[in-house]
């Protein structure tokens, strides 16, 4: 049996349709499934071998009825103030279960020492894990296409990319490659203890991104730096909340330093899967990026 926490997210629900196509048996880990969740919860239900558990990181008792029977497990969760404590929680829980082997989803710069909070936290949780004695894998995963789905209000209003980039480059990643690695991870042998970072194939500047999503869409649409200070006042605007729009700031001045730059071969070299481009990410969601379907929760 394999566990995914965090299974109605993005690379969560990825992660166990590609399981179920596989034919593995899956316990999806979902919190509040009869209510808040339902639907999604609901969804995963109906795909072949997966079943519920209704579980909450930050509550360790649900936890033990959810790790019975389970060989090994996907550990995902939200980028919160909590992050770092329900992770620990749950590899400890896993331990105590006899979990054979848990595969975290960390950030491509988990530094112990970095500005960015989340980054740290990502290095205490990996640090967690080494020193619990569970076999372990680390897939470092570099920043989400998907994460420019923040920036569809935007473009659908005035056509233009806003975020304090500067000049630099990022390199991509398209959550289903980092969803068939996960599965390739959880149901192949000879990857306990190794550390894995995944980026998509090409290194890209904002405008560069902007010149794609054009292309793509059919819409004129154009980068336009702004401040920190801007940039969060719009997190805000958008509902974020100050924790996670002062952590996003955090991460864009890393990323101006040229830390989610690198373009690193793992998908290909390792696992022998060609990474999606970013014009192929484009090209899927265009829809999303015109405004004609609602893009999904991030």
């Amino acid at each position: 049996m394999i566990l995914v926490t965090g299974a109605t997210g993005l690379v969560g629900g990825e992660l166990v349709r590609r399981l179920s196509d596989r034919g593995f048996r899956v316990r999806a880990l979902v919190r509040n499934a009869g209510t808040s969740n339902a639907a999604k919860a609901s969804a995963l239900a109906q795909l072949p071998g997966v079943e519920i558990a209704d579980g909450d990181l930050a509550q360790p008792a649900t936890l033990a009825s959810a790790l019975r029977g389970v060989d090994r497990a996907m550990l995902i969760s939200s980028s919160d103030a909590a992050m770092r404590d329900v992770q620990c929680t749950f590899v400890d829980a896993a331990r105590a279960a006899g979990t054979g082997h848990v595969v975290k989803l960390s950030g491509i710069m988990p530094e112990l020492d970095s500005p960015f909070r989340f980054a740290r936290m990502h290095g205490e949780i990996e640090q967690h894990i080494e020193q619990s004695g569970v076999p372990f894998t680390h897939i470092r995963a570099g920043e989400f296409m998907h994460s420019y789905f923040r920036q569809v209000p935007s473009i659908v209003k005035s056509g233009a990319l806003r975020l304090p980039m500067a000049d630099a480059r990022i390199a991509s990643t398209d959550i289903g490659d980092i969803a068939d690695v996960a599965a390739d991870i959880l149901t192949g042998p000879g990857h306990e203890g190794r550390i894995y970072p995944i980026t998509g194939p090409e290194s890209l500047s904002m405008a560069e991104v902007a010149v794609k999503l054009s292309a793509a869409t059919g819409l004129e649409i154009r980068y336009v730096e702004v401040s920190a200070e801007d940039f969060i006042a719009g997190r805000l605007a958008a509902g974020a909340s100050p924790y996670a729009a002062e952590g996003l700031a955090e991460l864009f001045a890393e990323r101006r330093k040229g830390k989610e730059a690198t373009v690193y071969p793992t998908i290909e070299t390792v696992f022998g899967r060609h990474p999606t481009t970013f014009d192929e990410f484009a090209r899927r969601h265009a829809a999303i990026f015109r405004g004609e379907q609602p893009a999904p929760r991030l």
